[in-house]
């Protein structure tokens, strides 16, 4: 029942059991079974090393490419939610252009595998639109320390060509979903606060910035939440246009190490605590939507 704690049951402890001793199985068979060296001391040296020309620990490859990944997504997730939420507000407007416009940016990208996305802005979209803008030329130009904060916020100038194609197919491919759930947080709104609010004298605009966006944010939070572990699962596809983010790290160094197995459970665990971090995150504030 809704309210009671749960109990731990003989039944919990059963099945509790069994998948211990299939993970003891499966790590077992991984070990005795299969002509590998397993070298697990070798694979600190890629998450942090001690860089000798400057005295001081330094981030490896693997700890370099789990930053990139959460930069892209956060500028993703920023980007997306600006577009999603634009469209989102065209798919429950009432003027037909904005829903047709809405309905047609979802129902393509929702329809278009995000590997097919990710080639087109590659190869065509950003090679245009950074070549028209002149972002290479402004790029080699920057100086020394513009260089560097770039790097921290988004990537290194060498990088950022394909980073920036990166994000705009993130950004367009994440933002129709995001675009789906704000229409279905407004049209959960109950028709009777609009026609309260209109009745009240409160033009259009007003009754969606005062009265459903406030009731449709809190509905919107939890599946937006899910997006953004979405989106950080879903960075791992711009690794085939060499975005040097933790996907792309670990094939380079399995590829050049042979160390597949170590670096393949690495990637994953690291994948794995930056995603529960983020439902942390998104519960908290949750939580707090709810108190406020």
């Amino acid at each position: 029942m809704p309210g009671r704690p749960a109990r731990f049951t003989a039944l919990d402890a059963v099945l509790l059991c069994a998948l211990l001793c299939g993970a003891a199985l499966l790590a077992w068979r991984a070990v005795a079974t299969q002509d590998y060296t397993w070298r697990w001391h070798v694979l600190f040296q890629y998450l942090a090393r001690f860089d000798e020309g400057t005295g001081r620990w330094v981030p490896g490859l693997l700890a370099q490419g789990l930053a990139t990944t959460v930069r892209l997504s956060l500028w993703t997730m920023l980007l997306a939610t600006l577009l999603g939420g634009a469209m989102g507000l065209a798919r429950a407007s009432g003027g037909l252009f904005w829903r047709l416009t809405g309905g047609l940016y979802v129902g393509i990208v929702r329809n278009v595998p995000p590997l097919v996305l990710v080639f087109i802005f590659y190869f065509f979209l950003s090679d245009m639109l950074l070549r028209a803008l002149g972002v290479e030329a402004a790029l080699r130009a920057l100086p020394g320390w513009a260089a560097g904060a770039l790097g921290w916020v988004m990537a290194p100038p060498e990088q950022l060509p394909n980073f920036l194609a990166a994000l705009m197919t993130m950004a367009v491919y994440e933002g129709a979903y995001i675009a789906e759930h704000v229409r279905a947080g407004i049209q959960s709104v109950e028709r009777g606060q609009r026609e309260a609010a209109r009745a009240l004298g409160f033009s259009p605009w007003q009754q969606m910035r005062l009265v459903v966006l406030p009731q449709a944010v809190a509905r919107i939070v939890p599946p937006l939440a899910g997006q953004l572990i979405a989106t950080v699962k879903d960075t791992a596809i711009v690794s085939v246009i060499s975005v040097q983010e933790l996907t792309f790290q670990g094939l380079e160094l399995m590829a050049a190490t042979y160390m597949t197995y170590e670096i393949m459970i690495a990637i994953t665990l690291l994948y794995l605590v930056l995603t529960l971090a983020c439902s942390a995150l998104a519960r908290r504030l949750e939580l707090r939507l709810r108190r406020a």
